[in-house]
């Protein structure tokens, strides 16, 4: 198993880049802060995966403590944000990346085709894929979108946490059905068509399930979420029921599994002190009741608290043990890693 590369459905490097206020040169020295860099990532055998440009609330903070309930915890929606203001956000991330590409002399490649991905995969170069978490930077008319198509947008998330003009989230709550709020509105019915028309993949996660069925009535392309988990073993608001699994499964879509302690958790707590089969759990129920060829990886790395037993990108290759030890064959831990999420970018991409 050491030699199987792991392409991964999430994280949020460049916010974490971008906030930390020094270069984002950074990012090719090892360091002890957050998930990834360049060396880590290639102690790793992380080979690529969608790094995602998600714009946060200013100024804005939840005390969880203060949202504790008698069975868990409700933590409230952020309110909505200003789309210009979103995409300056968006553009500042995205120009992270490209800048990232340009400093990296090769070895990082923004790609934009699976033709592109294969071949970054087959000569070690990380391959990013240019990804924005909820779709608050995109104008009504989709002049931001085919702006940022070009510049090398392929992957959308409609919605974050939050409502936009598209849709709405779901709130972090525990327990908790996704079953919360309206489904997409006009506007987000109308973004749906317009990224499968372009060959941007549509992201249902953190969309709620009203949202979610609508996408899956609305769209030609695989169902996918991209960092969400199993709702029958963690019944947070944040992840999948057993219908959602089935439709993903139904579009030959992916989930790509989110190493998010409390979505793992099956009671649903922040503590991190929790093995590696914890997410094998997640990976195996999907895989025994909706097929191998519909679950992946979606870390959430830097984006969220993972478990100590994983510790940061560096750990992926004690998961991919820990799946074999499981009883998964060689060929089922290569589609994982990997070849889930390149037979469904390829499905969906038009180049």
């Amino acid at each position: 198993m050491t030699n199987i590369l792991i392409l991964d459905g999430h994280n949020d490097t460049l916010l974490r880049l971008h906030k930390s206020h020094e270069s984002e040169m950074i990012f090719f020295n090892e360091n002890t802060f957050g998930h990834i860099d360049l060396p880590r990532a290639r102690t790793g055998k992380f080979a690529g995966g969608f790094f995602a440009a998600f714009t946060p609330n200013e100024n804005y903070k939840v005390e969880p403590e203060k949202h504790v309930t008698k069975t868990g915890y409700d933590m409230p929606l952020p309110p909505p944000i200003d789309q210009p203001f979103a995409l300056n956000y968006t553009n500042a991330l995205a120009a992270t990346l490209f800048k990232l590409e340009a400093a990296s002399n090769g070895k990082i490649n923004v790609v934009k085709s699976k033709e592109e991905l294969i071949r970054c995969l087959n000569k070690q170069k990380l391959a990013t894929i240019f990804h924005i978490e909820g779709a608050d930077a995109i104008d009504r008319e989709f002049h931001a979108l085919h702006v940022l198509y070009q510049a090398g947008l392929r992957s959308l998330g409609i919605v974050w946490s939050r409502p936009n003009r598209y849709g709405e989230g779901v709130p972090f709550r525990y327990p908790s059905s996704p079953n919360i709020g309206d489904g997409l509105t006009d506007d987000g019915k109308r973004l749906v068509k317009e990224c499968n028309q372009l060959g941007i993949m549509v992201d249902t996660t953190h969309l709620n399930e009203r949202g979610f069925w609508d996408v899956v009535q609305l769209s030609d392309a695989p169902i996918v979420a991209t960092h969400s988990n199993v709702h029958a073993i963690c019944p947070i608001s944040r992840n999948l029921t057993d219908n959602q699994l089935k439709a993903i499964k139904d579009s030959n879509g992916v989930v790509g599994i989110n190493y998010a302690v409390n979505m793992l958790r099956p009671d649903g707590q922040f503590d991190t002190n929790i093995p590696l089969d914890t997410i094998v759990d997640h990976i195996s129920y999907i895989a025994d009741n909706y097929g191998i060829d519909h679950v992946a990886l979606g870390s959430d790395f830097d984006g969220t608290t993972v478990p100590d037993s994983l510790k940061d990108v560096t750990g992926l290759p004690k998961l991919l043990k820990r799946l074999e030890i499981a009883g998964f064959a060689e060929q089922e831990i290569e589609k994982i890693a990997y070849k889930n999420w390149i037979r469904v970018l390829g499905e969906t991409w038009k180049e």
